[in-house]
This record gives structure tokens, C-alpha cells and sequence, in this order.
């Protein structure tokens, strides 16, 4: 087991393995990786329930594919398997009212010397963030 940062609501470190770009938990890892709970009514967080049809279709072997999960509950995701990183999007009406709102919404990221940063830490200050994927 490796440890895996996965970035959605907020930053967390979880054990889990990789497999290629697949970033796999054990299914009680689950709740500390996205919130979510696999229960027998579905994806669950608090009172809600997504139900999932093909449960087999979630994991590989015995763990859960955290990019099959994500996609169960309607979240795009991307994993960058050299870093041990996954970030999951926010569900999409979420992403929609940002957009339409020019908000941004909190995350931490790591610069290159490890140091974690969060959005807020430039509040006020005009921000220009530069994404790149070698693909």
C-alpha cells in the first residue's frame, strides 16, 4: 500500500494501491477518500443515496477504483499516477454556479518543494494558475 492524495472537497491522504492510472482503496477506506460510503442502497453520504447498479463495475479485485466511484456519482476525475495524486470534480451543478459566479472554489495544492498552499492564502491578490498535462 502506497499512500494517495486525493484532492475533491478538500485534500485528503489515504493508503490505497496503484495500478497503472487506477488509484484502488480498500472499500473502508472509502469514506476518508471521497466521503461516500458503499452501502447496499448504493453510494451513500449522510441521508443521501446513489444508487449503483453494477457494484462490480467499482472495483478492481478486492479494492475500489476511486475514478469508477467518482464516475458513479457523476464527478469527472484525474489521476496522476507518478505524483499518487486523484482529483475528483465537484458534482456539476457545483461547477456551474462557479463558473457562472467567477468563484473559485478552495483547494491546496503542494508546490514543488512540498509545501502546501491553499487558494485562500492569495485572497485579494489577482491569481493566474497554469495547469499542465504532458498529453
Amino acid at each position: 500500500m502506497t499512500e494517495i492524495v486525493v484532492i475533491g472537497e478538500g485534500t485528503r491522504r489515504v493508503d490505497g494501491a496503484l495500478e497503472g492510472e487506477h488509484a484502488l482503496v480498500e472499500p473502508d477506506a472509502l469514506p476518508a477518500a471521497l466521503g461516500w460510503k458503499l452501502r447496499a442502497e448504493g453510494l451513500c453520504r449522510d441521508e443521501t443515496c446513489v444508487p449503483v447498479r453494477d457494484r462490480a463495475s467499482l472495483f478492481i479485485g478486492e479494492r475500489l477504483d476511486l475514478a469508477a466511484v467518482a464516475t458513479a456519482l457523476g464527478r469527472a476525475t484525474v489521476t496522476d499516477a507518478g505524483a499518487r495524486v486523484v482529483a475528483v470534480a465537484l458534482p456539476a451543478e457545483q461547477r456551474r454556479q462557479a463558473l457562472d459566479g467567477l468563484h473559485a472554489p478552495s483547494f491546496t495544492l503542494p508546490d514543488l518543494s512540498g509545501v502546501e498552499h491553499t487558494l485562500d492564502d492569495w485572497h485579494g491578490v489577482k491569481k493566474l494558475l497554469i495547469a499542465f498535462a504532458s498529453w
